[in-house]
């Protein structure tokens, strides 16, 4: 019987300063920045959804990252610090020095501003992986369900995966423009969920609940609004029966802000 063992990879916190390279218009609402610099040698990814926490400019269009001390990160006084968002490590080309980030593009904030107007030359800094959950890769099948927050991490998935491993994939986008072409060696079945004006994560539950029943050990990995990703994981655990470690469920973003569930 499979053990479906997962493993869980810690990494050194390494504090970067990386350069804009290229800059790509993927869809209406995603954009793909290429980083690199010297600095980025080392770095690694583990896992598809990992993620970086970058640091961008403040409102003085400086960037200000704290150092690591026995307290944890520390800022320079009197300074305002860079504000900081986590990103999942699109594609890293460790003989080529590059790392791809993509972008949602969803209106005003610190991490949406700046991927509106970068452009190669211009810096920003990175901090992590600290570390790298690696899935199991004995399950019989998979379900990856997320929204466009998730397209990076899901489509690094479906590259990374076996050939012939078979795979339902859930993905709730704004519109059809915001479609991207996606490639496995896995056998995959792909579903599009335009949006088009229903709440954020509707469809995406909705489509979950509606998957028919599915024989054999099936690791469920989510990725989506706060309060959708939690009620997904409780559907399956409740009322699917599934085991909590064949499910990993994550709140990329909040609807409320001010939510602190």
């Amino acid at each position: 019987m499979p053990n479906h063992e997962h493993q869980m990879l810690r990494h050194p916190v390494v504090l970067r300063t990386l350069e804009v390279l290229r800059v790509e218009h993927l869809t209406p609402h995603m954009r793909r920045i290429t980083l690199g610099g010297d600095e980025l040698r080392g770095f690694h990814s583990g896992a598809p959804d990992d993620h970086v926490k970058l640091f961008f400019p403040n409102s003085l269009g400086e960037l200000v990252t704290p150092t690591f001390g026995p307290n944890g990160p520390e800022y320079p006084p009197g300074r305002e610090p860079s504000p900081t968002r986590d990103y999942t490590p699109r594609h890293h080309d460790a003989t080529r020095n590059e790392l791809v980030i993509d972008f949602v593009l969803h209106g005003d904030g610190p991490a949406s501003n700046w991927a509106t107007q970068a452009a190669p030359g211009q810096r920003l800094g990175a901090g992590g992986p600290r570390g790298s959950f690696v899935v199991a890769r004995d399950f019989d099948r998979y379900v990856l369900a997320g929204d466009e927050t998730a397209l990076p991490a899901i489509s690094r998935w479906l590259e990374e995966m076996p050939a012939g491993v078979p795979v339902e994939v859930l993905l709730e986008i704004p519109d059809a423009r915001d479609r991207q072409s996606l490639t496995s060696a896995a056998h995959v079945n792909l579903t599009w969920l335009e949006r088009d004006g229903s709440a954020p994560g509707e469809r995406l539950e909705h489509a979950l609940r509606e998957l028919p029943a599915i024989t054999g050990d099936t690791f469920h990995w989510i990725a989506t609004e706060s309060r959708r990703a939690r009620a997904m994981r409780l559907f399956l655990a409740n009322e699917r029966g599934m085991p909590k470690e064949w499910i990993r469920a994550t709140g990329y973003w909040k609807l409320d802000a001010d939510d602190d569930e």
